[in-house]
């Protein structure tokens, strides 16, 4: 069964910065379906860029090109947003789960060394940074142990599964 606080906790917080993949799931308020014909909820996969935790409340990372955009849009519209994270190696199985609304910002021009993302992915789109009203810790069994064997190369990303128009 999870548990639920109101705020980042210790704990929740160490898991989160040491995961090296994070997902990230999205909406509009009305559940309106995006662009080119995509749904209504987004989901999308990030693991070339840290989840940094800013404080109990708020966590931000470094959007980078090659999808649709939807996070923003969901965001810019006031939608919901959950970030996902979990343990991957075999000395403690745990799923954090982050409830809130998401903002979109520039990067900076002095951005910091440790949002920039995998130097080979391009260059970052945007900065999501977001407000968490909420937080589950679950048990994570259903986790496989997952081993790190390195970054993509942008000419591994998706090819071999795109269809040519």
């Amino acid at each position: 069964m999870a548990t639920y606080h109101d705020r980042i906790t210790p704990k929740q917080r160490a898991l989160l910065e040491s995961a090296r993949l994070f997902f990230v799931a999205s909406a509009t308020p009305d559940l309106s379906p995006g662009a080119h014909g995509q749904g209504p909820l987004n989901l999308s996969p990030k693991g070339s860029v840290s989840l940094r935790v800013l404080d109990d409340h708020t966590v931000a990372y470094v959007d980078l090109p090659g999808s649709g955009n939807e996070t923003a849009r969901a965001a810019e519209a006031g939608g919901p947003i959950t970030v996902m994270a979990m343990s991957t190696g075999a000395e403690d199985a745990a799923i954090v789960r982050l409830f809130g609304r998401a903002r979109i910002e520039e990067l900076p021009a002095d951005q910091d060394p440790e949002l920039e993302p995998h130097a080979i992915l391009g260059r970052p789109r945007q900065l999501i940074v977001v407000e968490v009203e909420s937080t589950a810790t679950s048990c994570g069994y259903g986790v496989p142990v997952l081993s790190h064997e390195g970054e993509r190369a942008k000419q591994q990303c998706g090819r071999r599964y795109k269809e040519t128009p």
